[in-house]
């Protein structure tokens, strides 16, 4: 590689303010709905507020990843966690500015939005601040926010790309 490729490499991309600014509204976003349901509505933990029949918000605190798997309670797993958010979060980002497609620019934007969220959540809070629960029919959705959401849609967002977008193939070189 050659010091002008090194150049062009470290150099953004054509969506790069698309992602950052999606991320600043996620994260932005995140933060206010968690503020307003922390100190707007003063919820018990787990105590719940119909909105709709089939939404509720219901207070809960995720002490672990994803759908509460592997809850951390100790400060180290904590921290563990946190630095594991915002590691992810950094590689998320340098992809983002470096996208040359809009899908991929928004859809990391997403997840850098959501991660950085509830890494904040797991400094300030000691837990991820977790208060939507979708339910109908019987049947519940887990308990998350919407830092959560937003990495659910970052990740079909990509899964979109790679299957359909911006894979682009060479083309013939005329020799045969």
């Amino acid at each position: 590689m050659t010091r002008a490729d090194a150049v062009r490499a470290l150099r953004p991309g054509p969506y790069a303010s698309l992602g950052v600014t999606t991320a600043a509204i996620v994260f932005a976003a995140d933060q206010l709905t968690k503020l307003l349901v922390l100190h707007g509505l003063r919820l018990d933990l787990g105590e719940r507020y119909a909105v709709t029949p089939f939404l509720d918000l219901v207070l809960t605190y995720n002490r672990g990843i994803s759908y509460g798997l592997l809850p951390q309670d100790g400060e180290l797993g904590r921290w563990a966690l946190v630095a594991l958010s915002l590691a992810a979060a950094a590689l998320f980002a340098v992809w983002m500015v470096r996208a040359q497609s809009w899908v991929v620019a928004f859809s990391l934007g997403l997840l850098v939005g959501g991660a950085v969220g509830n890494a904040l959540d797991r400094m300030v809070y000691g837990a991820v601040v977790d208060f939507v629960s979708l339910h109908g029919f019987g049947w519940y959705w887990y308990v998350f926010n919407l830092a959560d959401a937003a990495i659910v849609a970052g990740v079909v967002g990509l899964l979109y790309d790679a299957f359909t977008g911006s894979v682009t193939k060479s083309p013939p070189s005329g020799r045969s």
